[in-house]
């Protein structure tokens, strides 16, 4: 089962990296793979309560990958870590199928409390490069998080979110109206004024034409 799992991330590179020549140029090079390697015989040990040896393992491949995913947490298949520097992945966070996540991302928790405190993604899902997601929620399936966001609440399926704090963008491709008050600028001050000048010469044309008859 880890060995499939371990086909599968690379075959994810080749598919998802035009970089990518070649399976045995992944397997020897790719920082991104080492850690999911690493840390899929840790979940296992994890797993089979052998918890000082897991730690041990993840930090091994800290050191060595800049990537820090704690072997408690539970990733699914086919996910690609490009980059990876920086990745800090929490104990109790879970990464479906087909993720990409890029360097810097953080799956991490808010709070000190025992039990879920790190976010679920679903399957599909790509977080951009220095994104944050924290908390115990879930995003769904097919979802994107823009680079540098900070998500702090939960995504439905199909959402591309971004910001500080990240909000939903666009749902299914589709850009999704703004509810916000639009800013009046002073560009925006100097276009109405100038129009109630034109509005007042009209009224004051009209009135004259008025007296005239």
């Amino acid at each position: 089962m880890i060995f499939k799992d371990i086909w599968l991330d690379i075959k994810a590179v080749q598919e998802r990296d035009p970089a990518a020549r070649s399976a045995l140029e992944v397997l020897l090079l790719y920082q991104g793979i080492h850690a999911l390697i690493w840390h899929r015989f840790a979940h296992w040990f994890y797993n089979h309560k052998m918890l000082f040896i897991a730690r041990l393992i993840s930090q091994i491949a800290r050191f060595f990958t800049l990537i820090e995913i704690h072997p408690g947490a539970q990733l699914g298949r086919g996910i690609l870590i490009d980059h990876g520097a920086g990745v800090v992945i929490g104990e109790t966070a879970v990464v479906g199928d087909n993720c990409t996540i890029y360097q810097g991302v953080t799956l991490g928790g808010v709070g000190t409390q025992k039990g879920k405190r790190h976010p679920t993604l679903g399957n599909n899902v790509m977080v951009g490069a220095g994104a944050k997601i924290l908390g115990a929620f879930e995003v769904g399936d097919n979802c994107n998080i823009a680079a540098n966001a900070v998500l702090l609440k939960p995504l439905e399926d199909n959402m591309t979110a971004a910001g500080i704090p990240a909000k939903p963008i666009k749902k299914d491709g589709v850009r999704i109206p703004s509810q916000e008050p639009q800013t009046v600028t002073v560009e925006h001050y100097c276009q109405m004024k100038e129009r109630m000048k034109e509005l007042e010469a009209a009224v004051a044309r009209l009135e004259k034409e008025l007296e005239k008859r």
